[in-house]
């Protein structure tokens, strides 16, 4: 739903009182109280599953880093449910409530999401985790009621100006700074096995090819194995990071308009053409200019979210367990 029209809704719903805050289950140790409300380790937990699984895997054979890189997300989990409550206590105090065929629309958007409009898949879903459709349903409400609070709270329209921008340049020309750079293109021909002697007979074939003057834009769209290849295999201005060794080396050896020779390596072939090549240099303002735009809007939009947050949390009572 487009944040326009959801913010529309609820203030034509102003009046009127939100349901009292469902508490959590007192059988789990309890880690806050906001207001009233208990958040217990459990929900934080639930909360953080996708991070914690994701530390369980980066860190599988080192147990002291995932122990403290659980509880940094265990904790930023609680801090997050804190600015939850408070947003929704806040969406409370203000008078507004979800009008129930607003709230059926959140529901069936989000079945339609997750489990593409699948009610049957939902409800089994849900029961292998433990959850009830009460909970998914009072879970869709506090996240869409979460976006809307944000958005009115949190201006859109923060204005950057020109004087802005100028002094961020100034204060970061190093953010900017770029290595030797190559303008390239790259056909890669994926191999089945490291010995793989039919893939480097097609790669030699086309460069015999683009030799005799087939395009080599026309040659990666038709033969390279890769994401780039309705794009002709172009890389746009890269720099030698960004590449590995191998074909950096031979791609920063070339001169522009030049071909390599066939790349030859264990998981694949590679032809590349460099179209131009730029020495190190800072980018001008003129190209950064929307970039660094985009970051002073995030960093107002971050100082006048904490603004709103601790205002919140400076009326409201918090208890850490």
């Amino acid at each position: 739903m487009k944040c326009f029209r959801l913010i529309a809704l609820l203030a034509l719903a102003l009046a009127g009182s939100a349901a009292p805050p469902l508490r959590a289950d007192l059988v789990d140790s309890i880690v806050a109280v906001v207001n009233g409300t208990v958040i217990t380790r459990q929900q934080v937990e639930d909360y953080a599953a996708a991070a914690i699984d994701s530390l369980q895997r980066q860190y599988a054979g080192d147990p002291d880093t995932f122990q403290k890189k659980l509880e940094a997300v265990l904790n930023d989990g609680l801090e997050q449910l804190i600015e939850r409550r408070l947003i929704l206590d806040d969406f409370k105090a203000e008078g507004y409530r979800v009008p129930d065929s607003l709230w059926d629309e959140w529901v069936q958007e989000r079945i339609r999401d997750r489990f593409g409009g699948d009610r049957v898949t939902m409800m089994k879903t849900l029961q292998a985790q433990g959850e009830t459709f009460d909970q998914f349903r009072k879970a869709v409400r506090d996240q869409n009621i979460e976006t809307f609070m944000r958005s009115k709270k949190i201006s859109q329209e923060i204005i950057v100006s020109p004087y802005q921008i100028e002094k961020y340049y100034e204060a970061h020309r190093n953010d900017f700074k770029v290595g030797d750079q190559v303008k390239l293109r790259m056909i890669v021909f994926n191999k089945t096995q490291a010995d793989d002697p039919d893939t480097v007979a097609l790669a030699r074939d086309t460069l015999a090819k683009i030799k005799s003057g087939v395009p080599f834009a026309d040659m990666a769209r038709l033969y390279s194995q890769d994401s780039l290849r309705s794009q002709g295999g172009e890389r746009g201005w890269v720099e030698r990071s960004v590449l590995r060794k191998e074909l950096a080396d031979a791609a920063f050896a070339l001169a522009p308009g030049q071909v390599s020779g066939v790349i030859n390596l264990p998981d694949a072939c590679y032809l590349m053409q460099v179209e131009d090549k730029r020495p190190a240099h800072t980018r001008p303002l003129n190209e950064v200019r929307d970039e660094i735009e985009r970051t002073l809007r995030v960093q107002e939009q971050a100082r006048l979210q904490k603004e709103w947050i601790d205002r919140l949390k400076a009326k409201a009572f918090i208890r850490y367990f």
